[in-house]
């Protein structure tokens, strides 16, 4: 049986369709999350006229051929226009300019040429073009042209916790189910289970629908380590070196490490190069580790935090913590540290609502925050400004007394405006006037911050 996997990501394709911006779309997002699959669905279901070229296969380098064709000039005589319309056209005979077709070029970091066409695609044409990649960190690399007043752009995540409850049938509970507590126990307990899986398989399509078919987690975290260990091989592409290359099989177990440590207002790369390289200096070991790191996170694996000093917005330190940008890929480096699956879980539930808040559109910051209050050296799980209300929102995840304490100091000392418990074990509740919030953790992606208003 074919398990079709519904994205959210979908409905923000068909407005910037018919939003009719005139850029190139740049759809980024980790290998195998889905990209070309709901491009080609996209494109298939909207346009009449639909041509697709990957940059890594023949279709690309067809392409490409057509463009040097097209680009052909002999001295002396008028200098080609619009040559990037001549080479579609040579391309595709039934090529037509039209708001009606949609040009979809994949892995396009691999073509220098093809990339370097994206003005021209925006400015020159009509019809919509989108390209897309795994491994768009590349472009920053010599040769490329920055077309970045023409381009709009968008994310492809894993599949989020709502989505994989679509794909069970359990979405419409998930959305009905009351915020404070006020459901059925027994609908608390159903959603509960699941989020016990996706906390441990993640969201990746294919091990979600392996899942769908087998049920069996094993059989889904086998997948986890075949995509981990694509991943790998294919990265190790963009080092020169054996030495750097080797860093890949050691990084992300010692990002796991980190978190597990929870280093506070370190360098992370210079932490990260003592455990990766077991040293305590050295450039050429810290640049490697930097150089990997970047391409983790541009490669939309990793992701980051910054730190915000008491709860003030204008006071925030960039990139101080890391996360993983799938819970499974998460849990899998996590238990390979031995760790206690007690911690694992915790540590599985910050990252979750990490996800969860970085996809919120109306809060202040490129990162999701955690807060380090000065007075009493304690930390806050996440801190959000609002860009609704403009209020100060405190996010405590874990439910342990001695990390309670630091939020609810803030709280009393006026430095947060409402605060959030996120907590697994409690169905919800509401107290301080509404200023104060239990919520089921796997609640989180349906938690406002519009509650000033």
């Amino acid at each position: 049986m074919e398990y079709v996997l519904n994205r959210e990501i979908y409905q923000e394709l068909l407005q910037w369709k018919n939003n009719k911006s005139g850029h190139v779309l740049e759809l980024s997002g980790a290998r195998q999350v889905g990209k070309t699959f709901i491009l080609d669905k996209f494109a298939k279901e909207n346009f009449n006229h639909y041509i697709y070229i990957n940059c890594a296969e023949s279709s690309g380098e067809q392409f490409l051929k057509c463009k040097i064709e097209a680009e052909k000039w002999i001295p002396g005589e008028p200098r080609p226009a619009n040559t990037a319309l001549k080479a579609m056209q040579l391309y595709e005979r039934t090529f037509v300019d039209t708001e009606d077709t949609i040009v979809v070029i994949d892995e396009i970091q691999d073509s220098k040429e093809i990339y370097n066409l994206i003005r021209q695609f925006a400015r020159y044409f009509q019809c919509c073009f989108i390209v897309t990649g795994s491994y768009l960190a590349k472009i920053l690399e010599p040769g490329f042209f920055s077309p970045v007043g023409d381009l709009d752009r968008m994310t492809l995540e894993t599949l989020t916790f709502p989505e994989f409850l679509d794909a069970l049938g359990y979405l419409d509970l998930y959305q009905s189910i009351d915020l404070a507590g006020g459901s059925k126990s027994e609908d608390y307990k159903i959603l509960n289970e699941k989020f016990d899986v996706y906390e441990r398989i993640g969201g990746y399509p294919a091990v979600v629908k392996m899942y769908l078919q087998t049920k069996d987690i094993e059989r889904c975290e086998e997948e986890i380590v075949k995509i981990v260990q694509t991943f790998m091989e294919e990265s190790k592409r963009y080092f020169k070196s054996v030495v750097d290359s080797s860093i890949f099989d050691r990084l992300l177990e010692s990002i796991a490490v980190l978190l597990i440590k929870e280093k506070i207002g370190r360098d992370l790369v210079k932490e990260l190069s003592k455990i990766v390289l077991k040293e305590e200096s050295g450039k050429i070991g810290k640049h490697a580790v930097n150089q990997a790191f970047s391409w983790l996170h541009a490669s939309r694996v990793i992701g980051y935090a910054d730190k915000c000093i008491d709860c003030n917005h204008l006071d925030v330190v960039m990139n101080q913590r890391f996360y993983y940008t799938d819970l499974g890929i998460a849990n899998y480096f996590l238990t390979k540290t031995g760790e206690g699956r007690n911690n694992i879980k915790g540590i599985l539930a910050e990252n979750f609502v990490y996800l969860s808040l970085k996809r919120h559109k109306k809060v202040a910051g490129d990162n999701p925050r955690f807060v380090i209050y000065q007075k009493t050296k304690g930390e806050l799980d996440f801190y959000v400004r609002s860009l609704i209300d403009y209020q100060n929102y405190g996010i405590e995840v874990k439910s342990e007394d001695n990390q309670s304490k630091t939020a609810r100091r803030l709280f009393e000392d006026g430095k947060l405006d409402f605060l959030y418990y996120l907590k697994g074990d409690k169905q919800g509740g509401i107290a301080e006037g509404g200023r104060i919030i239990t919520v089921v953790l796997y609640l989180a992606d349906r938690i406002g911050f519009d509650l000033g208003v």
